[in-house]
């Protein structure tokens, strides 16, 4: 992302962008920060938006391959096509297009073996774009309210972020919600919170986890209860804990073996900022009784 803004203050262009992973919202921000850079605010006539994989290919290529009008670029953007998960030759038609066309691709997955990949990562920039950090976390909500006219404290914003989780777009909008409510007064609590924040269904898991792993029969209950009201099928909350349980299996392995919680992160496909949630977790479990409870699981969704 760094590199994107030095792109951006420079006015200096590559032809081709790819900005790839798990959060949507910061995608989203960086797509539209490189339109406006490259477009301007209204440019429209040197613009074409393609999403879905159904793009009509020919199409798209034509596109590519028109000069900008009254204009130094052309911005073609193209959204979830799948392109970068499937075999094409699209990638040796696309690099010949004019250097006065930018094409700029946002994907949630991809294969670093696909031709396109390779001929982006060779000829543009590539931006993997996952989820951050506690830390940066807090800072995003800080700014949030900071925008509002609102403060907080450190443990208030790491109250909200155990509700809402990490995704950004999420958080934006939990964050909005409490800034109405608090109406005009300057410090949001943790009773705004309770009072409008809508915990998300993985926050439950976690928290029943939590209980499970102190032997809280009561409050396990309780949490599961609560996510019943939330309408979610029995089967559909155990294959949740299943795979829960199988992240801890993991973290707690990684983390015997002295691993970072960064590394573990990358390692066991969970965000950042969850990692230290994992490993305090697994500390209530022993590696042998996951192990039982990932197997328990498992034969039940066997029968």
């Amino acid at each position: 992302m760094k590199v994107i803004k030095e792109h951006i203050k420079s006015g200096s262009f590559k032809s081709f962008y790819l900005l790839y992973g798990s959060e949507d919202y910061l995608k989203k921000l960086y797509r539209e920060k490189l339109k406006t850079a490259i477009l301007g605010d209204n440019n429209d006539m040197n613009f074409s938006y393609f999403e879905g994989k159904d793009l009509n290919q020919k199409e798209l290529t034509a596109v590519a391959q028109t000069l900008p009008f009254f204009s130094e670029r052309r911005l073609v953007i193209i959204e979830n096509s799948g392109l970068f998960k499937s075999t094409s030759e699209i990638s040796e038609i696309l690099v010949t297009s004019p250097e006065s066309t930018t094409l700029l691709f946002v994907e949630s997955e991809v294969d670093k073996r696909n031709k396109l990949f390779k001929m982006i990562k060779d000829h543009g920039y590539v931006s993997e774009i996952n989820g951050l950090d506690e830390k940066n976390l807090k800072l995003f909500v800080a700014s949030l309210l900071e925008q509002e006219g609102k403060r907080v404290t450190e443990q208030t914003v790491s109250y909200l972020l155990e509700k809402t989780g990490s995704d950004m777009e999420n958080i934006r909008s939990e964050v909005e919600k409490v800034t109405g409510y608090a109406l005009d007064r300057d410090i949001v609590t943790q009773q705004d919170i309770d009072a409008v924040v809508t915990v998300q269904t993985t926050g439950k898991i976690f928290q029943m986890i939590d209980a499970i792993g102190l032997k809280q029969q009561n409050k396990a209950l309780s949490l599961y209860y609560d996510l019943l009201s939330l309408r979610e099928k029995p089967m559909s909350i155990l294959f949740l804990i299943t795979r829960h349980f199988n992240i801890l299996m993991q973290v707690k392995e990684q983390f015997t073996k002295g691993t970072s919680p960064s590394v573990i992160s990358e390692r066991v496909g969970i965000p950042p900022f969850a990692a230290s949630k994992y490993i305090s977790q697994s500390k209530n479990f022993t590696a042998k009784r996951l192990k039982i409870g990932v197997e328990l699981f498992l034969v039940t969704f066997s029968k």
